[in-house]
């Protein structure tokens, strides 16, 4: 620490410097809401204090926040949520029975009868058992204890907590944690934090972003060189690539996993984002019980959901949960510990994880608007995934993959040698530049492919497709008309 002398008084410098701080948060990065995000917010400020620019709305189609986007709450949903913030309101002849049964139910295991209230530290008991009944339901009677479920502050949290109980060793013995290639930042950004090692796995962009276990063994066996390899991770429906895998490629994942002694986790937070013809979401958890108790019994295994995505997009609660399989008993006691640190993730994103998985019955007077509001989103979004799919392809320069699920496309873009040589320059990854550049001349705010990680010389950008479709066809068009001029800038 140095010392300086003013007027005769030393002055110390700053305890936390870039020098003296932790250095893996300093190695952490998230592109989902980096450089390009800020500059965004930048620009939406300048608009408003009258900067003339050539569109008058920053588009962020960067992150997929469906309600920033314009999609409409589950009305069901936002009175019950109603009903627990504000329990006066039951007696209020405008909302249905139903909602208020649910209220009261969630109310009563609350303590206090106040959302207000800490929960236990893995959630509200009711709850749990709810979630553990939907998962059943799900896989087709496959048993779920509500002992292994545990509530959290959207799914990151309880990615992270699973994480932190993963990661140890040094040197060669340190962690190896494997993720695809393209990945959602999140786990490159948790493992840097943890000083854990990243082990990347590529997806297969000429096989539809395809699995392939002869890359994940690839992966596994260059690691070993210099880690110790012990997690797999999985997101299905793919993020950012929308992707749904088949059955035999998770058969043929949890079979790597056995033989290779791996801790599986499986991220499923876009489940019900299932659009092209063909494709179906198979729960890892169902293929393993279905594939035997050679597999069943022995695999550890954590899943997890979120209130986040699917139809709800319920991102600002923070609900989520996380299922645990074949958990060494000591260990569990350990995660009920580390859960407890943070005393408790939000009662109302637990609440509404409670409407998510014990949504209104057919026989209840909310079910047929409920059924309604859900099949219009799903509707919406599979119609836009096709469209944004058709309409990047028809582009000289950019090629897309179907969008089979979830709420991204990750298409691939060419870039001029010119353009490759600018950035370069500048010290920028190209897509960088690209991104960076569509922002500042049309307005639209994208994550460059760099920031997912992508096949060394390809480069390409994620969208969300949740903009309205009118919207999304605007779009589409300024992002074409933007990739013809430059190409054209730079040939």
């Amino acid at each position: 620490m140095t010392s300086l002398a003013v007027n005769g008084v030393t002055c110390r410098g700053k305890v936390l410097t870039l020098d003296s701080m932790n250095p893996n948060v300093r190695r952490v990065e998230y592109a989902v809401r980096g450089p390009i995000v800020q500059r965004a917010v930048q620009i939406e400020k300048e608009l408003r204090e009258g900067v003339k620019k050539p569109f008058t709305e920053v588009i962020k189609a960067n992150i997929g926040d469906a309600h920033a986007m314009g999609q409409k709450p589950i009305t069901f949903f936002r009175q019950v949520l109603a009903l627990c913030s504000y329990p006066d309101l039951l007696e209020d002849n405008k909302f249905p029975e139903d909602a208020k049964k649910r209220a009261r139910r969630i109310l009563d295991a609350c303590g206090g009868h106040s959302i207000g209230a800490y929960s236990a530290s893995q959630g509200i008991e009711c709850i749990r058992q709810d979630v553990a009944r939907y998962i059943e339901k799900r896989d087709g009677g496959i048993p779920s204890n509500p002992d292994n479920i545990y509530l959290s502050t959207g799914a990151s949290d309880a990615i992270v907590t699973m994480l932190k109980l993963l990661v140890c060793g040094e040197g060669r013995d340190r962690t190896g944690v494997m993720i695809s290639i393209p990945q959602y930042p999140l786990y490159s950004a948790a493992l840097a934090d943890l000083g854990a090692v990243q082990i990347n796995y590529y997806l297969d962009e000429d096989k539809c972003w395809g699995l392939d276990v002869t890359e994940l063994r690839r992966a596994l066996n260059a690691a070993k060189q210099h880690c110790k390899p012990r997690v797999l991770c999985i997101i299905n429906p793919g993020n950012p690539t929308g992707q749904v895998q088949s059955r035999e490629c998770i058969e043929d994942v949890i079979r790597f996993a056995k033989e290779e002694n791996l801790f599986l986790m499986a991220d499923e937070v876009y489940q019900d984002n299932v659009y092209a013809k063909g494709c179906k979401f198979h729960s890892f958890k169902k293929v393993l019980f279905e594939m035997g108790p050679e597999y069943s019994s022995s695999l550890e295994m954590a899943s997890f959901h979120s209130t986040s995505k699917c139809y709800m997009g319920e991102c600002g609660f923070r609900g989520g949960y996380m299922e645990v399989l074949n958990m060494d008993p000591e260990v569990k006691a350990q995660l009920t510990k580390l859960v407890s640190v943070r005393l408790c993730p939000p009662v109302s994103g637990q609440a509404m994880l409670d409407l998510v998985v014990n949504p209104p019955l057919p026989d209840e007077p909310s079910y047929a608007s409920y059924v309604k509001e859900r099949t219009a989103v799903l509707a919406a979004l599979a119609e836009k995934s096709h469209l944004t799919e058709e309409m990047f392809n028809t582009v000289p320069g950019i090629t897309c993959n179907p969008v089979q699920g979830a709420m991204y496309t990750f298409p691939r873009i060419t870039l001029p040698q010119k353009a490759i040589a600018k950035a370069q320059e500048e010290g920028q990854a190209p897509d960088m530049l690209y991104c960076m550049k569509l922002l500042e001349e049309e307005g639209i705010c994208l994550v460059p492919g760099s920031g997912f990680g992508q096949k060394e010389g390809t480069f390409h950008f994620r969208m969300t497709i949740l903009p309205p479709t009118e919207k999304l066809k605007v779009v589409l068009q300024k992002i074409r008309d933007f990739h013809l001029r430059f190409t054209q800038e730079f040939s």
